[in-house]
């Protein structure tokens, strides 16, 4: 079995045992109205654990970025993209046929995005059980997607792993965590993979983005 394919299937099984969505926000560092407003509007809340400080979020040629935090040591840095389905404009130039619902197309966008990460290279992934997207991240659907980075996606690791989410009719996001050593940071990464998930739907439209 190749060792990204290895990654992956370990990876989905820690994400199995990793806590469900909190269902409050925590304080994060800083505050970014942007970011907040994109997470307000996606009905979502990142929470992060103490020590985790901010990145500069840098243009690049793969996949833009909304907000970029890395862990104490260094070893793992995360980016954070939302797209709430408000903003969304799909470009689309058939005179005879009306643009794609967003709800039905949200499994083609993380595969283009997997496949711009890796820069065309091998990038398996797999979905979660429709019960654990609930349960670890409030979503309708969420999907996982291992790489060894593309460079022009200007980062200094070589491998990652990106996260996908979908709500109907509300927001798709991604999770970019970026490492060297999968093993190194593994225990790290169960504590943040639910970072960023969507609210409980009892609770939509209540602002917990953390903000100081």
């Amino acid at each position: 079995m190749k060792p990204l394919m290895t990654m992956l299937l370990s990876m989905v099984s820690l994400g199995l045992m990793a806590a469900p969505a909190a269902q409050s926000g925590a304080p994060v560092a800083g505050d970014y109205p942007g970011f907040t407003a994109l997470i307000d509007e996606s009905e979502m809340r990142l929470q992060l654990p103490e020590g985790y400080r901010e990145k500069a979020v840098r243009p690049n040629e793969v996949f833009d970025y909304d907000r970029a935090v890395a862990s104490p040591d260094g070893r793992l840095e995360i980016r954070y993209t939302v797209r709430p389905f408000k903003r969304l404009h799909i470009e689309y130039d058939d005179p005879h046929g009306s643009a794609p619902d967003p709800n039905h197309i949200f499994p083609l966008m993380f595969q283009s995005v997997a496949t711009r990460l890796s820069g065309g290279g091998y990038t398996p992934t797999k979905e979660y059980p429709v019960e654990q997207a609930r349960q670890l991240f409030n979503a309708d659907w969420a999907a996982a997607g291992v790489f060894d980075v593309a460079p022009d996606y200007g980062s200094q690791y070589k491998q990652g792993l990106v996260l996908a989410m979908h709500r109907s009719t509300v927001a798709d996001a991604y999770v970019v965590f970026l490492f060297d050593d999968y093993a190194a940071v593994k225990k790290e990464l169960k504590q943040v993979l639910s970072s960023l998930a969507f609210l409980p739907r009892a609770r939509q439209g209540k602002n917990v983005a953390a903000r100081k």
